[in-house]
């Protein structure tokens, strides 16, 4: 699907916030948008009051679930089949956009369809436990309307077949001409306040800014000019693969940004292991985390309020930033530290303010050529692609076609989670974020307000095992994978299914990330498997 390859690899929003509130259908699938996002769900909030059906895809009862005219409670890591199995359904009953599909793609009918076949309902039902008559009628919701749109996060993209699983959204998407037109699209919600704006610059081994790859020489040859450097010309490791490669000694030295892999990592025995096993770990952070604990420098550095420059939000959105107060101490500018560092190494960057580094941004990447700072001051941010100075930026995308010419069905198939339930593990956790807390819990975990209403960690059980279990709520257990344990109290809920239990990964005294597996990386992008680990429950 290489037309889709650089939105969809991008984990851009093909559509704009705005649209949500004029959806007629919206599927939500592996996102709990009322805690992660709560301002998007408000957004969705007011489309089902407006109308709009709502059809909730999650293997825990999420918030959301309230406002839902249609709740799929999968199995976790089955979504391959769960997606197959709605198109089988708008296969069969014609509810395909056949002169989109006629039109703007490929590979409809060569095998697609046929691989769609062994994916009735019923066969369905039998992997993900939805009942099949819930997945005939989210299809035929789905299917009906010409305003539906699709949302997900990480309950997506954190599977060892997470790639399949995106490519599955942008099938059914295609099938029914969903995309190229308003208050449609495939839309990735961020996780973070600059994600969208560091993978756009080329925060990946394999890319250049403006996901323009490594390994083309025609495109390594127009940024060795750029920059008046040397590049390599081959691909990097990904953050994973450092991770593994320092445990093995293959890595001396690792610097790192504005991250806590000592928490958010998978298996953080393992991480923890190899960043000690490291002749050099440098860290830049605004606080002291476990990571920078680990390091031999940490360099100080300043928050989103102490600085100025652009962020790009989920909806591809260019936004300026400016510094409402001095960074305390000797912390710095981000940029300032890579430039004195740059200098000290022998390749100084003469940009005097950052306004210079906007604008070669436009010379790098053709999507954003037409920005500058006194555009995005006037207009409030643009989104990209936005080539010249008079155009308007890009509201949703694929209005005109694809980039490649016709964009191409993807053969999926599903695929077991690497790591599955079995008699000695006999239940399967997955992870996440709760509303009060943030990621690793870094910043949030500072805040005494927060702390009070979110202050310790849980595992979510469903009342039927717990009663099996002979656990009351509240009461101690131990949790066990494979790769260690932790105890922590039981919130015995019908939030997650039976069978499956729940644990945010916040809490450094019982981080779920030690249970997890950094092994069973998914094929393409290298994602672990977070959201589907096998593990016992005992009572303490």
């Amino acid at each position: 699907m290489a037309g889709l390859a650089t939105v969809f690899g991008s984990g851009a929003m093909t559509n704009s916030l705005a649209e949500i509130e004029n959806n007629d259908v919206l599927f939500v699938i592996g996102s709990n948008t009322k805690e992660n996002h709560p301002i998007v769900a408000l957004r969705m909030i007011k489309a089902v009051r407006k109308g709009a059906k709502l059809i909730i895809a999650d293997p825990r009862r999420v918030p959301l679930v309230r406002q839902a005219h249609l709740w799929l409670q999968q199995r976790p890591g089955t979504d391959v089949a769960l997606l197959n199995g709605m198109m089988h359904v708008i296969v069969n009953e014609g509810l395909v956009d056949r002169k989109f599909i006629e039109a703007r793609t490929e590979g409809f009918d060569e095998g697609f369809r046929k691989n769609l076949e062994g994916y009735t309902p019923e066969s369905a039902e039998r992997i993900t436990g939805v009942p099949k008559e819930k997945i005939i009628e989210a299809a035929r919701l789905y299917g009906r309307s010409k305003k539906a749109g699709i949302y997900y996060t990480m309950g997506i993209t954190q599977h060892s077949h997470g790639t399949d699983n995106v490519l599955s959204i942008a099938n059914l998407a295609l099938m029914t001409g969903n995309l190229g037109r308003e208050s449609s699209g495939v839309n990735p919600l961020r996780g973070q306040n600059n994600v969208q704006g560091s993978t756009d610059m080329g925060c990946l081994p394999n890319l250049y800014p403006g996901y323009q790859r490594v390994v083309v020489p025609q495109v390594r040859e127009r940024f060795e000019e750029l920059w008046g450097v040397k590049l390599p010309e081959r691909e990097g490791l990904m953050a994973n693969a450092m991770i593994d490669a320092a445990a093995e000694g293959r890595l001396k030295a690792l610097y790192i940004m504005g991250e806590n892999p000592a928490i958010t990592d998978p298996d953080m025995a393992h991480t923890r292991k190899a960043l000690g096993e490291l002749d050099f770990l440098m860290v830049q952070d605004i606080f002291l985390t476990e990571t920078a604990e680990l390091a031999h420098v940490v360099l100080p550095a300043a928050s989103f309020a102490e600085k100025v420059g652009t962020f790009t939000n989920t909806e591809r959105r260019v936004q300026r930033v400016r510094r409402v107060v001095n960074a305390p101490g000797l912390a710095m500018k981000d940029s300032l530290i890579i430039m004195e560092l740059g200098r000290r190494l022998g390749h100084p960057m003469t940009y005097h303010t950052t306004e210079e580094v906007f604008q070669e941004i436009g010379k790098a990447w053709p999507a954003m050529a037409g920005m500058s700072y006194s555009r995005l001051d006037e207009e409030g941010g643009l989104q990209w692609p936005c080539p010249t100075p008079d155009h308007p930026g890009t509201p949703h995308l694929f209005k005109g076609g694809f980039p490649r010419g016709k964009a191409a069905f993807s053969m999926v198939h599903y695929r077991p989670s690497q790591e599955q339930p079995d008699a000695e593990y006999p239940f399967t956790l997955t992870t996440g974020r709760m509303l009060f807390q943030y990621h690793g819990g870094s910043m949030t975990r500072r805040v005494a307000p927060l702390e009070q209403v979110a202050h310790e960690p849980y595992v979510e059980i469903h009342p039927e095992d717990a009663k099996q279990l002979s656990l009351e709520q509240d009461g101690m257990v131990t949790v066990t994978s494979r790769r260690g344990s932790l105890t922590l109290k039981a919130r015995v809920s019908r939030r997650p299914g039976r069978g499956v239990v729940f644990i945010p990964f916040h809490f450094r005294e019982a981080a779920a990330n030690i249970l997890t597996s950094s092994s069973g990386l998914d094929p393409v992008c290298k994602i672990p498997s977070l959201k589907v680990t096998a593990v016992k429950v005992t009572k303490v």
